[in-house]
């Protein structure tokens, strides 16, 4: 099964109801596949894209897992508690969460909120502040970057020697962090509260990889840098991270939640679709605001205005959703207006397994079929067709 296919198979929208969620009367992103690689929260941030007329599949990058032993983290937690910290650094929203939820399953909640409320919380970036002050604490700080680098920056500043800093570990040991600190003279205590791990579902992400490379899908949407690194490593292995990237330089959407988010691309020189503030519901905006401006195209053709937009045509205002392989010849036709292709050059272009001069006779009838307007896609006798907009 061909990559398109299998994402007709699999996804989860674009304009029909799914689990109740179905598409507004405006829909900036109908005809358009978004990709999402979150594994927490997805099927709410799928929901968003879905009623913004997407369709979405999901295929999350890494996954969550909370310390496989609870006694670690209850241990840090006895450590922590054991005295009087000057300082408290929070770096995620779902670990703090974590954290005193574990801490009200051994019946020491309240004694971790109390202990909490005498510190100097520094929260690392508005999702976590939201965190903490849905626990009635209130951080003394927060960067707007959400970057540990500028919280490390800010508490360098200070005379650390002698103070009591506890940071609160988001799946990775953050030694750079810690061992600076230690250098200013702090004592450092950390709470490993979860750890990031790779995903079970290999054969979905690799479907995922393989079908950006061959564009059927128009944007992948991430929430985290470690998703990103992820993909970035995934295609590293199958050996495919040049064409990977290559292909979100040139034909997909990358959108991330935040610069941290973004950092993996930007080294890789790779631009990125960013919200204005690091939310959900701001990125999804986002998207739904850049990505038909960057990955549709418009002509008028034979005197009727024609858009070409992920998967779906819009001619004359009327949404026409065509099968893989009409929209792989128009879409080769269209890269290049004018001119004309043969039948050979064009079954490069056909997914999956169909090729030759009868597949893609059978793919420009197909496509007249469904746009039922003449002159849009022409015959040039003895040579192979031609796609030609009209002048301005």
């Amino acid at each position: 099964m061909d990559g398109q296919a299998e994402i007709d198979r699999t996804f989860h929208g674009g304009g029909v109801p799914v689990n109740g969620v179905a598409p507004t009367a405006e829909s900036p992103l109908k005809g358009f596949t978004v990709a999402v690689t979150s594994d927490r929260r997805r099927e709410e941030l799928a929901s968003m894209f879905m009623r913004r007329g997407a369709r979405v599949i999901t295929a999350p990058m890494i996954r969550i897992d909370l310390m496989a032993d609870d006694q670690e983290l209850r241990r840090a937690n006895d450590h922590c508690m054991a005295a009087p910290a000057d300082i408290v650094v929070i770096t995620t929203g779902i670990g703090f969460r974590k954290w005193v939820e574990a801490a009200d399953g051994w019946g020491k909640r309240e004694g971790l909120l109390a202990w909490l409320s005498q510190t100097e919380l520094v929260a690392r970036g508005p999702k976590v502040r939201g965190a903490v002050r849905a626990a009635g604490l209130v951080e003394a700080w927060a960067p707007a970057s959400e970057a540990m680098a500028e919280v490390l920056e800010r508490l360098l500043t200070r005379d650390l020697a002698g103070r009591r800093i506890v940071i609160q570990l988001h799946g990775d040991p953050l030694d750079e962090v810690v061992n600076a600190l230690v250098e200013a003279g702090a004592e450092v205590v950390t709470v490993p509260v979860y750890q990031l791990a790779t995903p079970t579902d290999a054969v979905s992400v690799e479907r995922l990889i393989r079908s950006i490379i061959a564009g059927h899908v128009d944007c992948v949407v991430f929430t985290s840098a470690p998703a990103a690194v992820s993909m970035l490593d995934a295609g590293s292995l199958l050996g495919v991270r040049d064409e990977l990237l290559k292909a979100f330089a040139t034909t997909v959407s990358a959108a991330c939640v935040g610069p941290i988010c973004a950092a993996p691309f930007a080294a890789a020189g790779v631009s990125v679709i960013l919200p204005e503030k690091a939310r959900l519901g701001g990125l999804v905006r986002a998207v739904g605001e850049e990505l038909p401006r960057l990955r549709s195209r418009h002509f008028t053709v034979a005197g009727h205005g024609l858009e070409i937009r992920g998967h779906t045509v819009v001619l004359d205002n009327k949404s026409v959703t065509l099968p893989p392989a009409p929209m792989a010849v128009l879409r080769a036709l269209a890269e290049q207006p004018g001119a004309v292709l043969t039948r050979e050059e064009l079954a490069d272009c056909l997914p999956g397994h169909e090729s030759g001069r009868h597949a893609v006779e059978m793919a420009v009838t197909r496509l007249r079929s469904s746009l039922r307007v003449a002159g849009i896609v022409q015959t040039v006798v003895k040579r192979g067709y031609r796609f030609s907009p009209d002048l301005p």
